[in-house]
């Protein structure tokens, strides 16, 4: 069996990206691991590395439960963060739905390109 250890991603300020993954999808902050801020996802940590650097965005995509996804939505909806129902930015304010999963797009601090989805039925 393979399973995906860890992430990393770099990100202009560890601590606001981390506060911002917490908040809105629910991720688990582990701790400083220097150089990383260390987040978990699922069995898979996500270590957010600080650089000064350009950043060039990531796509991550996150399986929640209906909960947190109701509760992602009130989140973004909150704070004034778009969201999209495709990575194109063509459809905002909408949620995607497929036979099997519904989802949205939207982008952390840094630009990053996150997509947060939950499974609403069984793969066909």
């Amino acid at each position: 069996m393979t399973i995906l250890d860890h992430l990393i991603l770099e990100v202009s300020v560890a601590a606001t990206t981390s506060a911002f993954l917490s908040d809105i999808i629910g991720l688990d902050r582990i701790g400083w691991r220097p150089p990383f801020l260390v987040m978990r996802a699922g069995v898979t940590s996500l270590d957010l590395l600080e650089t000064d650097g350009a950043i060039a965005p990531r796509h991550l995509a996150f399986r929640v439960d209906a909960a947190q996804f109701a509760h992602a939505l009130a989140r973004l909806s909150e704070r004034g963060v778009p969201y999209w129902a495709d990575p194109f930015h063509r459809l905002p304010h909408r949620v995607y739905e497929t036979e099997r999963d519904r989802g949205i797009y939207f982008l952390d601090p840094d630009g990053h390109r996150l997509e947060m989805l939950v499974e609403i039925g069984p793969l066909p």
